[in-house]
């Protein structure tokens, strides 16, 4: 294998400067619109009983998954496609493909979501979202295109300010700012919802525990759909971070402490957001509100919490602000992740940085309007590719084979400090996978049962049939175009 140095993104070597720059850059790919608008949404859908698997599979998925990639990034230092291709060999270059493009799919729509963010935190400062019902600012905002792309735009105007500047003065410098003010607004917006009268009844659902809710292969697909989509397990974003690691940087240490922290904030937001919601509403109205989706899956927050700030003392003064504050730095912070994955992929086959910047920006812009403008659209992707990265952490789990026990130990344990033993190695070689196909088939089988007649269906909005059908599209593109991207990487 070639030198770190060799395989620099730029002549200078651009680096994190710091282990906790690195951490807090993690942290911030990690904690984004899926802790704040995703997790207390699903969370509300199955009461407390929902949180057995979302543990579950942070320690038997997110966290092998984030060691391993993060070991291979900090060996190949390269982007997922050439990191595949150097460590695994070229047969293998397809597979570092599928989970670039799997994580920029979600890029595409995750702009959209970022610019909602945007739209309402400039509300919330204006006085936009006061006297008006939620539903009738979502219908607004929702109902104008004009708005819609305006504010993805202005979103990748602003991540792309961010990423063109590298990695030390750019990504971290953002994050150095970002992820504290982020966990800081997040403590005090819990604080303050948990001390409001009612908001007992907000914790008590928050925890509730039902066994029977567990017997639903579906809370166990949500689980590890939100384990894998919030924590970034499998999608690459890991691996082209510790691309820009120091030579002492602990792999362990590091996958972990994004694993915890992502949770934490997780459950930080949910903790700010339900019991505020049982306070303010009555208890049918309560659960309605954090129960019910809402078009596009914006219920709760989009369409319910601005009229709960409205009820609540200094809510639209204060606490409708800091949220939407909060939401705007958790999506911009995982947005500036997937804009760097695919710059450093980029880079990878030669494009100078600023130019790959440049073709990402239009990329992603350009194939990010049908989520801007179609609902429909949008929730079929969100689906399609957020159970995709199941399909991209199968894939880091066979490359933790192919590299072999002696090789990928010695990867992840050549820093002081935490160390990963066999045991660990021998859940990673079997465990990942075998979860994988036991949900997956499980998925199947309840799919036909439960939807008899429909479930193969490609065209509809959520179902097994689109999913593989989508699925196998690119999958079929990259095995056929492997060859291709094994000439066009660049050798170094």
């Amino acid at each position: 294998m070639s030198s770190p140095k060799a395989n620099d993104l730029r002549p200078e070597g651009d680096r994190f400067s710091s282990r906790y720059g690195l951490i807090l850059a993690a942290l911030g790919m990690a904690i984004g619109t899926g802790n704040i608008w995703r997790f207390p949404r699903i969370l509300s859908e199955y009461g407390g009983t929902f949180l057995v698997p979302w543990i579950v599979f942070l320690a038997t998925w997110s966290i092998p998954l984030l060691i391993v990639e993060s070991a291979m990034g900090k060996a190949g230092r390269r982007g997922t496609v050439g990191t595949f291709a150097t460590i695994l060999g070229p047969r293998y270059t397809w597979r570092g493909a599928w989970i670039g493009f799997c994580t920029m799919a979600i890029g595409f729509y995750y702009a959209v979501v970022t610019g909602w963010c945007l739209k309402y935190l400039l509300l919330s400062f204006t006085g936009g979202l006061s006297n008006k019902s939620g539903e009738e600012v979502w219908a607004a905002f929702s109902s104008d295109p004009y708005q819609q792309v305006l504010f993805q735009f202005l979103t990748l105007c602003l991540c792309v300010s961010i990423v063109s500047r590298g990695i030390h003065r750019g990504i971290e410098r953002a994050n150095r700012i970002l992820i504290p003010s982020l966990f800081l607004i997040l403590i005090v917006a819990g604080i303050r919802a948990v001390t409001l009268p009612g908001a007992g009844d907000g914790l008590q659902f928050l925890f509730s525990f039902d066994l029977d809710r567990l017997l639903d292969y579906k809370i166990w697909l949500d689980g590890l759909s939100q384990s894998a989509w919030s924590t970034g397990a499998g999608a690459g974003f890991i691996l082209t971070y510790a691309a820009y690691a120091q030579r002492r940087q602990n792999v362990v240490h590091f996958s972990v402490s994004t694993g915890v922290g992502n949770n934490a904030a997780s459950l930080l937001a949910a903790i700010a957001i339900i019991p505020a919601v049982f306070a303010v509403l009555p208890r049918e109205q309560a659960l309605a509100a954090v129960t019910q989706p809402g078009p596009a899956s914006t219920g709760m927050t989009f369409v319910f919490l601005p009229g709960v700030f409205q009820d609540m003392p200094g809510g639209t003064m204060v606490f409708q602000p800091l949220f939407f504050l909060a939401l705007s730095l958790a999506a911009v912070s995982s947005m500036i992740a997937v804009l760097e994955l695919g710059a450093r992929n980029l880079v990878d086959f030669g494009f100078p940085r600023r130019r790959a910047v440049g073709f990402l920006f239009v990329g992603v812009f350009t194939l990010g309007l049908p989520s801007a403008l179609s609902s429909a659209f949008f929730l079929n992707q969100d689906w399609v590719w957020g159970l995709g990265l199941s399909i991209s952490g199968l894939f880091v789990a066979l490359a933790a084979r192919s590299i072999g026990r002696e090789t990928l130990l010695e990867r992840i344990n050549d820093a002081p400090g935490w160390k990963a033993g066999r045991r660990f190695v021998w859940f990673v070689f079997w465990m990942v996978p075998l979860q994988l196909v036991v949900l997956l088939g499980w998925w199947l089988y309840r799919s036909i049962a439960d939807d008899t007649g429909a479930w193969w269906n490609p065209f509809r909005t959520h179902s097994f049939g689109t999913t593989v059908a989508q699925w196998a599209i690119a999958l079929s593109l990259f095995f056929g175009l492997n060859r291709l991207l094994n000439a066009r990487l660049v050798k170094r």
